[in-house]
């Protein structure tokens, strides 16, 4: 059964670091591409960051650029996003997902994902 499962989140002072864990079960990452989201109150779900199945190509959203890094660890099963520098508007809820994706690369849209995790929240706050 496909299961992606986040963990990691937490409260944090700005400028801090946090990583972020998703577990994924069901499938290998060399099936499927991984996103990460956030979706803050009253805002659409956006892209953090996401790796292609081969993890060759890396995606991040301009706000997170230098700040925030994506990788996968195939005997685990798992890919991570290290998120340093934090800042306050980093607080909101990340949720990770799967793209089962034929070719190179990644998605940067919410429909182009198949499966969802069940979100970890990230604080960051003084």
């Amino acid at each position: 059964q496909l299961q992606l499962v986040e963990s990691g989140g937490g409260l944090v002072q700005p400028g801090g670091s946090l990583r972020l864990s998703c577990a994924v079960s069901g499938i290998t990452l060399d099936e499927y591409a991984i996103g990460w989201f956030r979706q803050a109150p009253g805002k659409e779900r956006e892209a953090v960051s996401c790796i292609s199945k081969s993890g060759a190509y890396h995606y991040y959203v301009d706000s997170v650029e230098g700040r925030f890094t994506i990788s996968r660890d195939g005997a685990k099963n798992t890919v991570y996003l290290q998120m340093n520098s934090l800042k306050l508007e980093d607080t909101t809820v990340y949720y990770c997902a799967a793209e089962r994706r034929p070719g190179p690369g990644c998605a940067k849209r919410v429909s182009q994902y198949d499966f969802w995790g069940q979100g970890t929240q990230v604080i960051v706050s003084s």
